[in-house]
């Protein structure tokens, strides 16, 4: 039995961490985090030329009909990148919306639409699944929305959302539907753009309802970005120590900081295997899928901050300057940690799944 990634997956990988590593480098991520009105064009033009809008998509509506397991990989070398401009919303959330809980008409007209990247799309799910705050919430009544949602994908730039109402049903909301109102959030992590979204009785259309299918896909993407995102962090650690001298040897001959190294290599390599497996899980196990996610999400939230203050460490006071960029992946995964649900909560979900709590 076979455990490993299909060699086609292993390529697609490589592919686009090789392009990414080209088309993306640290000054396209510093300008992007730099300008607000930066909506990353290029990099979504790269995005849409390796398929991913439509990875998630079936084949009769123009994309690849692949496994969240191919998406996880992506998520994986996108984070490594600190890649800015859309993925989550518009790659994984709403085409899955659409697939599972789209009736034959909303496939039709809008799923062909993202596969080709005509047309950006942003989840508003965060409330019925971390809870709501700060008076957020959503209610619908005659098929009309009212209220805000926070933490929104691509709430700025998108032209399709699917939104959670505060039941966990979930509708579709064109981007210039009347009543719907757009702002923009600030977060610490500026290599993806959230924005909170005001309904004055928005027309909406009804989906299925999935809302705990993208929960789970977004956990596992989410730790997927995590998994990237330190995998670069434990790189450039390594690389300083190398280079780095005090005392006339490089640092990286220190007993101290070859166990920082190790440790957090020791940490975030067993990891690899739960994200891809949790992935695996969404299409292959779905009775695992819900418990398998929250685990690797919750795990993946704990040793991302782990890995993130570790090798910020190893880089001593270079490590928090703008010129070294290495506080791009740290807010990232501090992101990454928080949005669906901080480890916390998503543990007490876990464990209400078990039946071992209330």
């Amino acid at each position: 039995m076979d455990f490993s990634l299909a060699p086609d997956q292993r390529l697609m990988q490589e592919s686009l961490a090789r392009a990414l590593a080209e088309k993306v480098p640290l000054d396209r991520v510093r300008a992007y985090a730099a300008d607000p009105n930066d909506a990353a064009g290029d990099v979504w033009s790269l995005l849409v030329e390796f398929g991913l809008p439509g990875m998630l998509i079936p084949e009769e509506f123009g994309g690849l009909g692949l496994s969240l397991l191919d998406a996880a990989l992506a998520a994986e070398a996108l984070g490594a990148a600190a890649t800015p401009g859309p993925f989550l919303g518009a790659c994984v959330l709403a085409p899955l919306a659409l697939r599972l809980g789209g009736s034959a008409d909303q496939q039709r007209e809008w799923l062909p639409r993202i596969a080709a990247g005509e047309v950006v799309t942003g989840a508003a799910i965060a409330e019925p699944v971390a809870g709501a705050r700060d008076g957020a919430g959503v209610t619908v009544s005659g098929g009309k929305l009212s209220g805000k949602a926070l933490f929104v994908t691509d709430a700025l730039s998108a032209g399709l959302f699917v939104v959670a109402d505060g039941d966990g049903g979930l509708h579709l909301v064109r981007g210039d539907a009347p009543g719907l109102s757009r702002y923009a959030m600030t977060t610490i992590d500026l290599t993806r753009r959230l924005g909170e979204l005001q309904f004055d009785k928005v027309p909406a259309e009804p989906l299925g309802e999935v809302l705990p299918r993208l929960r789970d896909a977004g956990w596992t993407l989410l730790a997927a970005d995590t998994l990237g995102a330190a995998g670069t962090m434990i790189a450039k650690a390594v690389a300083y120590a190398q280079e780095r001298k005090q005392f006339g040897r490089v640092i990286g001959s220190f007993q101290a900081v070859k166990h920082m190294c190790a440790e957090m290599a020791a940490e975030l390599e067993p990891a690899r295997s739960l994200v891809w497996y949790a992935a695996y899980a969404f299409d292959e196990a779905p009775e695992e899928a819900s418990l398998v996610a929250a685990h690797a999400k919750a795990h993946l939230s704990e040793i991302g901050r782990f890995i993130a203050r570790t090798a910020t460490e190893v880089h001593g006071g270079m490590g928090i300057t703008d010129l070294l960029g290495l506080h791009y992946w740290f807010k990232r995964i501090g992101l990454d940690r928080q949005l669906l649900g901080g480890p916390e909560r998503v543990r007490r979900l876990a464990a209400q799944m078990q039946g071992l709590a209330a």
